[in-house]
């Protein structure tokens, strides 16, 4: 037993080599590739080990004096038989816990150094713990529905704070997104959704359907009406401009005076034209004017000579430098709107874009049903990411667990839950010790 003790005693003082030939340092000490907040914890695990320690050594020391001092003092036996009982029960708590980590005494005994041994099974069985447990639709929507997460993220969203920071953030975005994106390729881009959506595709059904609806339901006498009112106008205001023109285009040898009596007739009968259509919607131009929009709509609908002569048309228009042309000129502006409304932290983009947000906080908050349907997207969604990729999820833990080095593990696991395991050691000592001392006090009275 007094081997065994000197033994514990260099155990917890001696370097031990990892799996992969490197020192781990010694037992108690700081793990490698720690975080200055892990010192704390590691301070408390030394104290932990050190009381552990402690109580080990009082246990020897009673027991020396006890056993010694027996024959003399005869109740010293029961002393005994307890500081017996807790150094068994010390350094056997001490060898299971630390069988966890490391061989005890570099003895390399079966089923001792657990944690740096069976590293990559304990990570693939602690994946498939998570896999089965946590990533189930049902845990899942459960949870979710518990939470209200379209409800405090509406609260969080209504808050001016909150949503002037996701302007901030959009606008960094877009800022972003504007150094990225390259200019002749977005003019590529727009030029060919331009060419595919509306110069390639003919012009003369489309615009024989609108037409047709539009002069169906009479939207064209509006503006049918505004010219004959323009023409009935012009004509009140200028009487001397027709008598002019039929002056200059009469003979020379007319007199002046027929030429005056002919303007004057013209202009009347014009005017009583013009002002005859105007006051009259079933006049017979309007009629005709009617029809002949009719026929043109439906012209370019079914005859393939308007819709050729409208293709031609329209290649006249837009040909490629001005399509290039186009693409170019609105990109620049777009691009300008963007950046200008993200740098200005008052513009009108912005502001709208913020109070859009708090407006979507508020809905969330005070309509249940927009809630309830989000908070089931949301539920849905994550259902459909958990069943679709629940295996690559968990093996997350598994992957990262195997990259672990096997000694660094085992002394990180050790900072984390280590100082708790001290506490076996020294329930140990204490629960051997009083095992020690009812045996040997029942055994004494049924012998003796």
């Amino acid at each position: 037993m007094a081997y065994a003790y000197s033994m514990a005693l260099t155990d917890q003082s001696r370097p031990k080599e990892s799996m992969s030939g490197q020192t781990a340092g010694p037992a108690g000490s700081r793990p490698r590739n720690l975080t200055g907040s892990d010192d704390e914890k590691a301070a408390g695990l030394r104290r932990m080990k050190t009381l552990a320690l402690s109580l080990l050594i009082l246990m020897a020391i009673i027991f020396t004096v006890s056993f010694a001092l027996q024959r003399q003092y005869p109740w010293l036996e029961y002393v005994r038989a307890a500081s017996e009982g807790g150094m068994v029960g010390a350094l056997a708590d001490w060898f299971a816990v630390t069988a966890l980590f490391k061989y005890p005494m570099g003895l390399k005994i079966p089923h001792t150094a657990i944690i740096p041994n069976r590293k990559d099974a304990i990570g693939a069985s602690l994946g498939d713990f998570v896999e089965t447990n946590f990533l189930s639709e049902t845990v899942v929507q459960e949870k979710l529905a518990s939470v209200g997460i379209a409800q405090k993220a509406g609260a969080w969203l209504a808050k001016p704070a909150s949503a002037e920071r996701i302007a901030t953030e959009a606008s960094a975005a877009v800022r972003g997104a504007m150094k990225i994106l390259k200019d002749d390729d977005v003019r590529d881009v727009i030029e060919s959704m331009v060419r595919r959506h509306f110069v390639d595709p003919p012009w003369g059904p489309p615009v024989g359907r609108m037409a047709e609806r539009i002069f169906h339901e009479g939207h064209h006498h509006q503006l049918v009406d505004l010219l004959v009112d323009t023409a009935a106008d012009w004509m009140d205001h200028n009487h001397e401009v027709i008598s002019s023109l039929v002056a200059d285009r009469s003979p020379l040898w007319v007199p002046t005076f027929v030429d005056g009596l002919v303007g004057d007739k013209v202009y009347t009968e014009l005017n009583k034209f013009v002002h005859a259509v105007q006051t009259n919607p079933q006049h017979q131009v309007r009629l005709q004017l009617d029809k002949y929009l009719n026929d043109l709509a439906q012209d370019l609908q079914h005859d393939p000579a308007m819709i050729a002569r409208a293709d031609a048309i329209k290649e006249q228009i837009l040909d490629d430098p001005r399509v290039r042309d186009l693409a170019g000129r609105t990109w620049e502006t777009i691009k300008t709107a963007l950046l200008d409304a993200a740098d200005d932290p008052n513009s009108e983009l912005r502001i709208k874009f913020t109070a859009a947000i708090r407006d979507f906080g508020r809905r969330l908050v005070e309509d249940p049903e927009l809630a309830g349907k989000v908070n089931r997207w949301i539920s849905d969604a994550a259902s459909y990411l958990v069943k679709t990729y629940r295996h690559e999820i968990a093996s997350v833990i598994t992957d990262t667990v195997e990259r672990w080095d096997a000694v660094e593990t085992s002394q990180k696991i050790e900072l984390q839950v280590g100082k708790d395991l001290q506490f076996i050691r020294i329930n140990g000592t204490v629960v051997g010790a009083l095992a020690g001392l009812t045996i040997f006090a029942v055994a004494s009275l049924i012998f003796r």
